[in-house]
């Protein structure tokens, strides 16, 4: 069982008070909070190891540089990959833009596919978007179940000669919904399609085996498990590392410069031009030791457990509508999307904030999911590890005076 009450002491920012209520933070699919341990590990980097990497004999520039270097290796044994196939990159963005210019783009035709699905988040849509109109290939939308999961039976009898790339989430922003992906790579790698996975949602709640997945890339983010802002992870195949070509260019990645030419250093590195993140790498990794000591399989558990009931009682609650309902194994990462009759998402996420609740209020960069839920916004609350059942039922309980001060006290 998760000590919960330890696991809260090592997060400061939650011992505090807004609008003179106890905080309950529940916006965590947006950024989680950081450890202590986190936080120390960037103090102690920049308080005694500060150096550029790769580049000096120094013995501080050595130190950096196996600090930088183990952590690629961490964060590839935590995801079940070879150290060479880690790309550390600013965040999740920033890994599907470089698989779209530096993979895809060199493979496609002008007539090509490449699919999405109507629950991507912007990040993992817009660069698609870009790279069909440049490419003059045609952007497709994965046909989906009432469950908002790729409906695998029309997959297999879709026409694929055209289709070269399917880029999907993993676990929904919004829906908390994850897709099979299994499945669906069994299927894609049948016909030669690359599947590209935002992995950004999942990454902090289940434990996951990249390679056992057999995708050909997988993006996620830092700050969405307790690591830093400004760094993420792109692991692509060692079988693409020859096809996929730099996207940054400038020091660090090359071999030789010549006058009119360069030649570039072997993967990883020729994919990571000029200054790393190398703090925000190093704090990473110790945001990973800290989910592996207190164990995602555990961690999971506990967050559907506080899925389970908090799923219960909004569905208790008159006037609230759930965006989607599932099994627990479909949607167990703590995200539950909302609307509350007759108000509207942000007036609402403002009354839960002078509660002291923070929850997350829009489109949360999905519109074209929105448009298929017929809603302009919703209410997201989104759980993590240090969240409490106190707080889930506190939650609830905040949940009908909302609704309530709009239905008779506005």
């Amino acid at each position: 069982m998760l000590n919960v009450e330890q696991i809260r002491q090592d997060f400061p920012i939650l011992d505090q008070e807004v609008q003179g209520e106890p905080l309950i933070y529940f916006d965590n699919a947006a950024t989680t909070q950081k450890p202590n341990q986190v936080v120390q590990q960037l103090v102690d980097y920049y308080q005694k190891d500060n150096a550029n990497i790769h580049r000096g004999v120094h013995t501080l520039a050595q130190r950096a540089t196996e600090q930088y270097e183990a952590s690629r290796q961490i964060l590839a044994d935590f995801i079940g990959v070879q150290s060479n196939e880690i790309i550390f990159t600013s965040g999740t963005t920033a890994g599907i833009n470089f698989l779209a210019r530096s993979l895809v783009q060199p493979r496609l035709q002008p007539g090509d596919q490449i699919m999405v699905t109507r629950l991507e988040h912007h990040s993992n849509l817009v660069p698609w978007q870009e790279l069909a109109r440049r490419s003059q290939a045609e952007l497709v939308f994965a046909p989906m179940t009432a469950t908002y999961q790729v409906d695998l039976a029309a997959l297999q009898v879709m026409d694929t000669n055209k289709l070269k790339v399917i880029a999907i989430q993993h676990v929904s922003n919004v829906l908390g919904i994850q897709q099979p992906l299994e499945a669906i790579v069994a299927w894609a790698h049948q016909h030669d399609i690359l599947v590209l996975v935002d992995g950004a949602q999942a990454i902090a709640h289940q434990t996951l085996s990249v390679k056992e997945l057999d995708v050909d890339a997988y993006c996620f983010s830092g700050h969405k498990m307790y690591g830093p802002t400004g760094i993420g992870v792109c692991y692509l195949a060692e079988r693409w590392h020859e096809d996929a070509q730099p996207f940054n260019f400038g020091g660090e990645m090359i071999h030789q410069v010549f006058d009119t030419y360069s030649n570039y250093k072997e993967a990883p590195w020729k994919f990571e031009g000029g200054t790393p993140p190398i703090a925000q790498a190093i704090a990473l990794a110790e945001s990973v030791k800290y989910l592996q000591n207190h164990g995602l399989m555990v961690i999971r558990q506990h967050e559907e457990a506080l899925t389970r009931v908090l799923i219960q009682g909004l569905q208790q609650v008159e006037g609230v509508t759930l965006m989607a309902e599932g099994p627990l194994d479909q949607m167990g990462h703590g995200i539950v999307s909302y609307n509350i009759d007759g108000v509207h998402p942000h007036d609402a996420a403002t009354a839960y904030d002078l509660e002291g609740i923070a929850i997350r209020a829009g489109h949360h960069c999905a519109q074209p999911l929105m448009r298929l839920l017929q809603v302009p916004a919703t209410l997201r609350a989104s759980l993590a590890m240090y969240n409490t059942m106190a707080e889930v039922e506190s939650f609830i309980e905040t949940t009908r005076k909302v609704k309530e001060y709009f239905q008779y006290g506005a």
